[in-house]
């Protein structure tokens, strides 16, 4: 037996589906992709949402549309992938490095408070693992201070905060369909927003066009007239036919997981040398990762290896890359939590029994 840290899922109707497309050969952008905006409006209640190429071009479109220029200030945690960090570069923007939650690897409230100025145009709150972040007193922070939310909710697609569903809260939500993400598109994203006029302006994700309101003419070419520098961000017929497919059993898949971390976070809690992120009741996590703090954590590793279950650190702080200036910023939790984070196997192959194999190497000690 043996374990990976991460898997992707691909459900058997894809082949018959991308079978009968390359018949078809309407590869590009057309009709699927529609379809599968709307199949992602009804299965997660979205209230408006908008496939792209990448969770990478959501974040980056995201910061356009909210106006993000050379020299504002956006604050992100350390805590996350270099794709959150990089979108912000790409506008000549600093990117602010704010601490976490040593409990849940989210941003800090206190943090974020500490790190806003003049110059402060956005916040990107991570929803580490699929955990929500504290949407309410974030959005509440950034409506004081006349700040966009651009939630990173690559990790959260099905996660729900107060009985809301991750989404549908802020500004922009970006998601992402790579390859190893609990719904794939081979690569895909999308934004969500709850602004109609943002809506309009993300419509306009193919080269600053919007499609739907460009007609072909008689002459056979779209009539259309750019006045803003546009992106070819948009998903193709071939991916959305993969997305669709994948998202037929998309919430008996996620409470399967759900019911798996349950089972870790009630086995785990009795272990003494390991300590559990903290879950609040009134959010519900989409459990892309599961993790925890562990002592002695490279005989940790170590140990799950020798039985064939790879246990991983997933993206230690990125702000010391010298593309973020290498800066050694004083974030006190985030150093904490770089040094005992991990995280263990929990995907679509994870079963009970492998899960169960899991604990009982776990229980044997490191």
């Amino acid at each position: 037996m043996n374990i990976p840290i991460f898997n992707t899922y691909i459900d058997q109707s894809a082949v018959s589906e991308i079978t009968k497309l390359f018949i078809s050969a309407l590869l590009s952008e057309g009709e699927i992709v529609k379809q599968f905006e709307k199949q992602l409006e009804l299965v997660f209640g979205f209230k408006k949402c908008i496939t792209l190429n990448s969770g990478t071009s959501s974040l980056h479109l995201a910061l356009v549309v909210a106006g993000i220029k050379e020299g504002d200030e956006v604050i992100l945690p350390a805590q996350t992938f270099v794709a959150t960090g990089l979108v912000i570069l790409q506008l000549k923007a600093k990117p602010i490095f704010a601490d976490i939650d040593y409990l849940t690897g989210n941003i800090s409230l206190e943090s974020i408070k500490s790190k806003i100025t003049s110059k402060t145009k956005a916040i990107i709150p991570v929803h580490w693992g699929g955990y929500p972040c504290d949407l309410d007193e974030i959005n509440f922070i950034a409506k004081e201070n006349n700040i966009i939310v651009i939630e990173d909710a690559a990790h959260a697609l099905g996660a729900t905060y107060k009985n809301r569903p991750i989404g549908n809260i802020s500004d922009f939500t970006c998601f992402s369909f790579q390859a190893i993400k609990h719904l794939t598109t081979g690569d895909g994203g999308a934004i969500c927003t709850i602004t109609n006029k943002y809506h309009e302006i993300i419509k306009k994700r193919w080269f600053g066009i919007d499609r739907s309101k460009s007609q072909l003419t008689e002459l056979g070419e779209r009539n259309y007239n750019i006045n803003e520098l546009g992106y070819k961000y948009h998903l193709n017929n071939y991916a959305a036919t993969l997305g669709l497919a994948n998202l037929k059993d998309y919430h008996f898949r996620l409470n399967k997981r759900i019911e798996i971390a349950k089972y870790y976070q009630n086995e785990l809690s009795k272990i003494n040398s390991i300590k559990l992120f903290k879950y609040k009741s009134d959010r519900q996590s989409a459990f892309w990762l599961f993790g925890f703090h562990v002592e002695k954590r490279n005989d940790f590793i170590r140990a799950l290896k020798e039985k064939k279950i790879t246990a991983s650190v997933i993206h230690q702080r990125i702000d010391r890359n010298d593309v973020f200036g290498g800066k050694n910023n004083y974030l006190i939790n985030q150093e904490k939590f770089d040094e005992t984070q991990i995280h263990i196997p929990i995907h679509d192959s994870i079963d009970k029994e492998k899960a169960e194999y899991i604990v009982d190497t776990i229980r044997m000690g490191w």
